[in-house]
């Protein structure tokens, strides 16, 4: 993966805007959305995953339509950072399907996760097979989304 920016135009921009919104349309409608060919269109789409600027496509799950009606929010400080022992714990915590997201943060926390599972129980299961099962972790601090105003998954370009 290629962690340069890349420069856009403004023909790339429109191509990511309207894949953010809907990737399921076909390379005739998106041409269309962005008035270019079909060619143009399918090259460029081609050269953005290529390159990284595209990393996926994928289906967005209604949690609660699944039964993963529980998010939080969680910040976790090891006791020991080093370079090492913060590889460990991504690596112990991208194993967990329920782990949606796991971020290095500074200041504060070593690492703030976004997790969504069914209900308490199931989070409790989950902590304590992350958390107070694994030596390093000195601190834990949940917090329960009582209402999700807002969930975005795209990228103002």
């Amino acid at each position: 993966m290629n962690e340069t920016a890349i420069t856009l135009d403004d023909i790339d921009r429109r191509i990511l805007n309207a894949l953010q919104v809907d990737a399921t349309q076909t390379n005739s409608e998106l041409a269309q959305e962005v008035h270019v060919s079909a060619p143009t269109c399918l090259r460029r789409v081609k050269h953005l995953t290529e390159t990284g600027v595209i990393e996926r496509q994928v289906a967005i799950v209604a949690p609660h339509m699944v039964g993963a009606r529980l998010s939080a929010i969680v910040e976790i400080t090891l006791d020991v950072q080093a370079f090492e022992r913060m590889e460990q714990f991504e690596a112990l915590v991208a194993q967990e399907a329920a782990v949606l997201q796991c971020y290095r943060v500074s200041p504060g926390p070593d690492f703030v996760l976004i997790v969504q599972v069914a209900d308490m129980p199931a989070y409790h299961a989950l902590a304590h097979r992350l958390f107070a099962t694994h030596a390093n972790v000195r601190n834990v601090k949940a917090y329960f989304s009582t209402f999700r105003s807002k969930f975005e998954t795209r990228i103002a370009v």
